[in-house]
């Protein structure tokens, strides 16, 4: 094995769980590994090309970024139905509701509160994802990938000035969609809501 596949090798075992993670949140769960396994091959085939100019992460997702764009705008993704399947199992023996749950950061909570929290979680996430794409990728990338926002700025090809209007706008655009379509207990004061927290 040459070195250049022995390098793919840790990046792939490095970052794959976490690529995945991030394209179920940008695409849902049925697009995801698919098109994760297209992202490395991108990366697979672009690594001889890597410089170093960024940090391998940031290149990583900018280029996971760009396939997952690539996807949201293609006419067949459009015309796809997404079914939620909570409940199903991922490759991991995680139903949809751990994974939900993982998403928060937080482990999973007592039986008496299970009902609850998917309920919460479900209207939560439902409308992250019908956030505009702009507005959802860099929310997702700052809140569920904990990237700073100099990096996604260098991801998505924009200013550092646009990322914070696009994550103001992002987290205010989700805060009243959920004051207007949720429980409000969910939503005020709520620490599994995304930096809600910190909106007056």
């Amino acid at each position: 094995m040459s070195g250049e596949e022995l390098e793919f090798e840790k990046i792939h075992a490095a970052f794959r769980a976490k690529i995945h993670r991030y394209l179920i949140r940008m695409l849902g769960e049925y697009e995801s590994e698919d098109l994760t396994q297209e992202v490395f091959v991108r990366v697979s085939r672009a690594l001889k090309t890597f410089r170093g100019e960024a940090e391998l992460s940031t290149w990583i997702y900018r280029i996971a970024t760009n396939a997952a764009l690539d996807r949201l705008r293609s006419p067949s993704f459009r015309q796809t139905v997404q079914n939620p399947s909570l409940g199903r199992l991922n490759e991991a023996g995680k139903s949809e509701m751990d994974v939900r749950n993982d998403w928060m950061g937080e482990k999973m909570p007592l039986v008496e509160q299970q009902v609850f929290r998917q309920e919460m979680n479900d209207c939560i996430l439902d409308f992250i994802e019908k956030l505009p794409e702009n507005y959802r990728t860099a929310l997702v990338l700052s809140e569920f990938e904990g990237l700073s926002n100099n990096e996604i700025a260098e991801i998505l090809g924009v200013t550092l000035e646009t990322v914070k209007i696009r994550l103001h706008r992002a987290r205010e655009k989700l805060k009243n969609e959920l004051a207007a379509n949720c429980d409000s207990s969910w939503v005020e004061g709520n620490e599994f809501v995304p930096e809600l927290k910190r909106i007056d």
